[in-house]
């Protein structure tokens, strides 16, 4: 193999795109300080469209492709993606060489602070007809399902500019993830942290990945250092749900798989737009069956109705 003297990761340049480039930098460095990484700010598709949804501009790799296209010019060498970024479907001469360990997957309540205190203290106390801000039909299903009332609007924007609008007064509530409000030092804003059976995560949130080309073995001989076990095979279980079920990051499609006591556990759900049918279910096995497990859950929901909720769904994006 090669000797690497200079290493160039390609990121986003949001603050949490950055903050995880810098992350994966620092665990590098740390097990080969001889190399020179830098990093570079690449501008994806879906940082150049803020005032659309999502999932009306096709959620499918909005926040890859540009940073894929430059791995695959040579212009970087690794690409660092949050997991729930990622398509199922990688270009034919890239992968992913680590999947990091996982920061907490689950879901954030925000709330306005008044006097120090926050006003809405838990989502339970949501009054009738409030409004919450996301992007993210996912979350907008299952809430909806819980709270048919609630009044969901299209947020997007970094963690920043969303909170700064919660406190203008433009929501009630905003919902964000856990990983990216701690990763960014904003902990104190989360006003309740929504259990899975609330608010079910997306598929690889709180992960981090590293993708790089397939045929460089000197790179990913590095990378594979700070891969996660437990992480990659959770991971690799909820994408292999997400795949066989044929959506994309924006679709209301939610897994979360962990290992417990040697064991992988999986729960995930499939949710029409207003949440007004979700259909559920749970597997666990071994950890070296993860993606099998994953494509099993994912028959069984389309067994289970499934089929007829996402084709309603796709027609209406």
């Amino acid at each position: 193999m090669k000797k690497v003297d200079k290493l160039y990761i390609g990121t986003r340049g949001s603050k949490l795109a950055l903050w995880q480039a810098e992350w994966v930098k620092a665990e590098l460095q740390n097990k080969y300080p001889e190399i020179e990484i830098i990093i570079k700010k690449i501008k994806t598709t879906g940082d150049k469209m803020l005032d659309v949804s999502l999932a009306k501009i096709g959620g499918k790799g909005l926040f890859v492709k540009e940073i894929e296209d430059a791995l695959l010019q040579h212009k970087v060498d690794i690409a660092v993606h949050s997991m729930k970024d990622v398509p199922t479907e990688l270009p034919e001469r890239l992968h992913l060489a680590a999947i990091c360990r996982r920061e907490d997957p689950r879901d954030a309540l925000i709330t306005k602070i008044h006097d120090s205190r926050f006003k809405i203290q838990n989502f339970n106390d949501l009054p009738h007809g409030a409004i919450i801000g996301t992007s993210s039909l996912r979350r907008s299903c299952q809430l909806m399902h819980l709270r048919p009332d609630l009044k969901i609007v299209t947020l997007r924007g970094n963690l920043d500019t969303r909170i700064r609008k919660l406190d203008e007064g433009d929501f009630d509530a905003i919902i964000a993830a856990v990983a990216g409000l701690k990763r960014l030092g904003l902990s104190q804003r989360i006003t309740e942290i929504l259990q899975p059976d609330t608010s079910l995560p997306a598929i690889g949130q709180g992960a981090i990945g590293v993708e790089c080309r397939i045929d460089d073995e000197s790179i990913n001989s590095i990378v594979s250092s700070i891969n996660h076990f437990e992480t990659s095979v959770s991971v690799k279980a909820e994408r292999a749900f997400l795949k066989r079920l044929g959506g994309g990051c924006q679709v209301p499609i939610a897994a979360f798989a962990r290992i417990e006591l040697e064991r992988i556990i999986m729960d995930g759900l499939v949710g029409s737009m207003k949440g007004e049918r979700i259909i559920k279910g749970h597997v666990e096995g071994k950890p070296n069956s993860a993606e099998e497990l994953g494509t099993n859950l994912a028959e069984d929901l389309l067994i289970k109705g499934a089929t007829e909720i996402l084709s309603e769904v796709y027609n209406r994006l």
